[in-house]
């Protein structure tokens, strides 16, 4: 698969789910919180691709982090609807604003 046909299929599968949805897989340890200021589909793009270093890079700056108690409160509490996409095992998602 080449690199535009990965963004254009993971482009296909985000989506934007209520956090309730998604709550399921927090439980299970799965859920990733990307930056708003990065792209999704370009970070699950790095995922798929195995781009640890770029994927490490996020990590240390605190753009790509794991999910915490915190955030599934915030979500629960304000009833949140958030940006989606799985990258088996994972569930990447995104807080943007409405456009």
């Amino acid at each position: 698969m080449s690199n535009d046909d990965l963004r254009l299929r993971l482009n296909a599968e985000t989506a934007r789910i209520p956090w309730s949805e998604l709550s399921v897989h927090f439980a299970r340890g799965a859920v990733v919180k990307v930056a708003p200021a990065l792209d999704l589909v370009e970070v699950a793009a790095a995922f798929v691709e195995n781009r640890r270093d770029t994927v490490e890079a996020w990590m240390q700056a605190g753009q790509v982090t794991a999910a915490t108690d915190a955030d599934a409160q915030i979500w629960t509490d304000s009833e949140a609807i958030l940006w989606a996409v799985v990258v088996a095992p994972w569930v990447l998602v995104q807080e943007r604003p409405e456009t």
